[in-house]
């Protein structure tokens, strides 16, 4: 304090000092410099204001005093006692815990077997911040939602913002918590050591009520009948008979007022679970539905126990059944009634006759084969019209856009052609004169005709008829014989839908061919073709040479 505040003499209170008004400098020196880039404090040599320090205006009777008054300070005998280090509560009490067993009771409305049930819970307790978390034990398969139910946090206690501490707690006591009311059983040893050494006396241990609804579940009935159970689990065939189906095939046979009607179907038998599906089988175009099912996956009772059962209930109960089919019932050759649908057994597939040979070695089982005149139409072929060639006209009657015929593959060296020169049997005498080529394809085995022109006659000439397999005059249209090299004999009369052509000569290459092929060449043909070739060798006086164009 300086003693420009109060130079009156008047006490240092409110309204009792004046300030020098002729003051004009209120500066305060530094206290800190930096010397080498640290900061170094100092005492200050002057006060604000350029004014003297109060240590300068203290008397020496003063400084007396405060002197002799430290005196005992500085002087200080060891045998007062020190103060204690001081450790904060978040460290004394770091991961300190204390862990109580409790439990509670959740009412169970409109349940006929339970009315309420007992959960418990474990509610730990740290003591570092007086947070507090709720476990309860996960039970497997219980249904309901477990594990934590309370997360790490302050508990309120009341509604005046107050939360519940470590005091609050004992055994036998109710502490409610969210609506809530926990009623502590328990506690561990370290929990009980902490709270006895603060001064608080627990309670006696309680144990924890059992669950009414576990209770009548463990406790067998006295109304339970005792039976001795099957020795066989059908769980136990599971992994031994898992996609096995046995497979029939079978006639529905259902009689009308009319007539008898027959349709194909085939019956589904797993071995997993004796259980039978049924499918029908359509033939395409049949004009029949295409839901193609016929009975549905399902066991099928044999033998019912009650006579007077319903017959409008669709599925028979397991209590009214006696016995349900099996595969040593399914006999080929024999009607089965399955759901008062009469079927008669046929045939089955390999793994179905297997698995007979294998588990009813005495059951006999022979397929039976029968003709159904009412089911089975053959279908009607109208005559070939001449119209384009065979196979065309014929895929026209099975389909309504066809499919191309299939090419037939040959080897590389019989895609040739052979030439023979013919001459068309005509009753009219301008035909005469007209000279054809006619060539055979190896590839395909078929015909193709070209016409010569002939000079200042009148015909033009051209492509007589385009490559097309020709059948042979007489055959049948479902199974047609088609021309080969072994009919085209010289002289020969070839007859090419309604037109006949008399062959006069061929190539030298045809004659190769023919002698390599020899075996499925006749003598006849094969004679006919050398004479020719040889008569014409030996009056021109040809060299050994290729022909390579159609001989005129």
């Amino acid at each position: 304090m300086s003693s420009g505040w109060n130079n009156y003499g008047l006490p240092f209170i409110p309204g009792y000092s004046f300030r020098d008004l002729t003051k004009s400098s209120f500066h305060r020196s530094q206290t800190l410099s930096y010397r080498n880039g640290y900061a170094m404090p100092r005492r200050p040599s002057v006060g604000i204001g350029q004014e003297p320090l109060l240590s300068e205006q203290l008397t020496q009777q003063q400084i007396n005093e405060l002197t002799f008054e430290r005196s005992d300070i500085a002087y200080a005998t060891q045998d007062k006692s020190h103060y204690e280090q001081f450790i904060p509560a978040h460290v004394a009490l770091y991961q300190k815990t204390l862990r109580f067993n409790a439990y509670f009771l959740e009412d169970v409305p409109q349940s006929p077997e339970e009315d309420y049930r007992v959960r418990p819970v474990v509610i730990y307790y740290y003591l570092e911040d007086d947070s507090m978390c709720i476990m309860e034990p996960v039970v497997e398969n219980s249904g309901m939602q477990q594990g934590k139910r309370l997360k790490r946090q302050r508990v309120p206690k009341n509604e005046h913002g107050e939360h519940y501490l470590w005091k609050d707690f004992n055994l036998g006591i109710d502490l409610e918590m969210y609506g809530v009311k926990y009623h502590i059983t328990q506690c561990d040893a370290f929990t009980k050591e902490f709270m006895e050494s603060e001064g608080i006396v627990l309670n006696e241990p309680e144990p924890t009520p059992e669950d009414p609804y576990t209770r009548r579940r463990n406790k067998p009935s006295a109304q339970t009948s005792r039976t001795t159970g099957s020795t066989f689990d059908n769980f136990q065939r599971f992994p031994y008979t898992e996609n096995m189906v046995l497979r029939f095939r079978a006639f529905r046979i259902e009689s009308n007022s009319a007539h008898r009607i027959t349709w194909p179907v085939v019956i589904n038998y797993y071995l997993v679970d004796d259980t039978v599906k049924i499918r029908e089988v359509h033939e395409r175009n049949s004009g029949q539905e295409h839901f193609t099912l016929f009975m549905r996956r399902q066991k099928i009772p044999k033998k019912i126990k009650s006579e007077v059962f319903p017959s409008c209930v669709l599925e028979v109960p397991k209590e009214h059944v006696e016995e349900y089919y099996s595969p040593k019932d399914f006999q080929l050759g024999q009607t089965i009634k399955l759901l008062s649908h009469h079927l008669l057994l046929l045939d089955f597939d390999s793994f179905t006759k297997d698995y007979y040979q294998r588990n009813y070695p005495d059951m006999e089982m022979k397929a039976v084969e029968i003709e159904r005149k009412e089911e089975v139409k053959k279908k009607e072929i109208p005559p070939y019209n001449g119209f384009g060639s065979i196979e065309d006209s014929l895929r026209n009657c099975f389909s309504l856009i066809p499919a191309p015929p299939k090419v037939k593959l040959l080897r590389l060296e019989e895609d040739k052609v052979l030439r023979y020169t013919a001459q068309l049997v005509s009753p009219y005498p301008e035909d005469a004169d007209r000279q054809f080529v006619l060539s055979y394809h190896l590839l395909n085995d078929m015909i193709s005709i070209f016409e010569k022109p002939v000079r200042n006659s009148g015909i033009i000439g051209g492509k007589f008829l385009e490559k097309t397999r020709v059948p042979k005059p007489g055959s049948s249209v479902d199974n047609p014989e088609f021309y080969s090299p072994a009919d085209f004999a010289i002289g020969a009369t070839v007859e090419i839908f309604s037109h006949r052509f008399v062959l006069t000569n061929t190539e030298h290459n045809v004659l190769n061919y023919l002698e390599s092929n020899s075996s499925q060449i006749p003598s006849q043909t094969l004679d006919s073709v050398r004479q020719k070739l040889g008569v014409e060798a030996a009056n021109n006086k040809p060299k050994e040479q290729k022909d390579e164009g159609p001989v005129p």
